[in-house]
């Protein structure tokens, strides 16, 4: 599963730089010695905050599948990424439009402040906030990891998420040049495709079909009256 995340974080990436781009591009340093350094710590500092992120939803879903809904969850979450990815653009809309424009605001003043301020605290701490910004493909990714209902293998997830949106981002940052419409907007027909694919493998993994790492069988623990299905990935 962690391929699917780099890959979708790197994908993703092509379609963040027309929010995130320009900000990446006026994250600079004064001192050539750290201009480097400091680009890579605020990179970090965005797969910082999707590790966080995904821990958290990790342990929610955890949380769910000691209730005994495992397979479900992951079912419904594999549904839900199938939703969001069919009705991409609607639901990039409702995300960055519905009731977050007012902390969307927050964030940007707060990146300015800090874009402005420089130095190596000030860069990791711009990445940390560019993290929070509202974007569909993180929260498809952060769905991914709720499937996962594990807080350890949500937060690695998302790591490798992050990860995967560094190499194009980091380009933009040292060339100082954003990549031409056309090629983005190729790319960015992939990813509802690429979105959709990641959710039947959480559908199917639900299923527990048996198949080695893909849908491995549930098995049941027994409490008492009470039993509980968890995946175990042989």
């Amino acid at each position: 599963m962690l391929w699917t995340a780099f890959l979708l974080g790197f994908l993703g990436s092509f379609h963040c730089l027309g929010m995130c781009g320009p900000i990446a591009m006026a994250v600079s340093s004064k001192d050539n010695s750290k201009y480097l350094a400091n680009k890579m710590l605020y990179n970090f500092g965005r797969a910082m905050t999707y590790t966080v992120l995904g821990g958290m939803v990790g342990l929610l879903g955890f949380t769910l599948a000691l209730a005994g809904i495992q397979q479900w969850l992951s079912i419904g979450m594999g549904v839900l990424i199938l939703i969001m990815a069919f009705f991409y653009k609607s639901s990039e809309k409702l995300i960055t439009k519905s009731g977050l424009f007012g902390l969307v605001y927050r964030l940007k003043s707060s990146l300015g402040y800090f874009l402005k301020k420089g130095g190596s605290k000030a860069f990791f701490a711009s990445g940390v906030l560019n993290g929070l910004l509202p974007c569909g493909m993180v929260y498809i990714a952060l769905i991914a990891s709720l499937a996962l209902q594990d807080p350890l293998q949500g937060a690695i997830y998302m790591f490798f998420f992050g990860i995967g949106t560094i190499p194009m981002l980091l380009a933009v940052m040292l060339s100082g040049k954003m990549l031409s419409i056309n090629l983005r907007v190729k790319i960015n027909k992939m990813l509802p495709y690429f979105a959709m694919f990641i959710g039947i493998l959480f559908i199917v993994r639900g299923l527990g079909l048996g198949i080695h790492y893909v849908s491995p069988k549930l098995q049941v623990f027994d409490y008492g009256a009470e039993s509980i299905e968890m995946t175990m990935c042989q």
